[in-house]
């Protein structure tokens, strides 16, 4: 399957070049900025809550996934390059984030999506890669705090999976 290139900071990442090995891509709806409003209604919609948590549980669980088989993690929303970079900044995160404004990964896999303060957003959902073939989904995702944990523990119970 052929999926477009997306944005990190300003640069392309072609999601057809992961390479060998398992790819996180965990997605995500949008994480809160400081001194940002987030969307009308955000705290009453089912799974929009959690994005900082769930990228602080990558973030602290990294290692710990390379460790489990995973080449790589990258985390990825419709926001753009620059809201991409603060958050990568502000909660040091040791990995890329990706930007998909318009939500070109999305049409091409047919992902869910939901609507907030007139934003069409990506639902929670995480990819496993293998050698550029989708090789597992989680979702829905829930509670996104602890989804780092969940893919841990399935990166290391088909570790040796072909």
């Amino acid at each position: 399957m052929s999926w477009p290139g997306e944005r990190v900071y300003g640069a392309m990442v072609s999601l057809e070049a992961l390479g060998a090995g398992r790819t996180v891509l965990y997605i995500y709806p949008l994480t809160g900025r400081p001194g940002t409003d987030l969307p009308e209604g955000w705290d009453t919609i089912p799974g929009a809550r959690g994005c900082t948590a769930e990228a602080c549980g990558f973030r602290d669980h990294h290692q710990d996934l390379l460790a489990a088989g995973a080449t790589q993690v990258y985390g990825l929303s419709s926001q753009d390059s620059d809201y991409q970079r603060e958050v990568t900044e502000r909660l040091r995160l040791p990995f890329r984030m990706l930007s998909d404004p318009a939500r070109r990964l999305g049409r091409a896999l047919d992902l869910p999506t939901f609507t907030a303060g007139g934003l069409t957003l990506y639902k929670r959902l995480t990819l496993i890669i293998k050698n550029n073939m989708i090789e597992h989904v989680f979702h829905p995702v829930f509670p996104p705090d602890k989804h780092a944990d969940q893919v841990l523990t399935w990166l290391s119970d088909n570790a040796h999976r072909p």
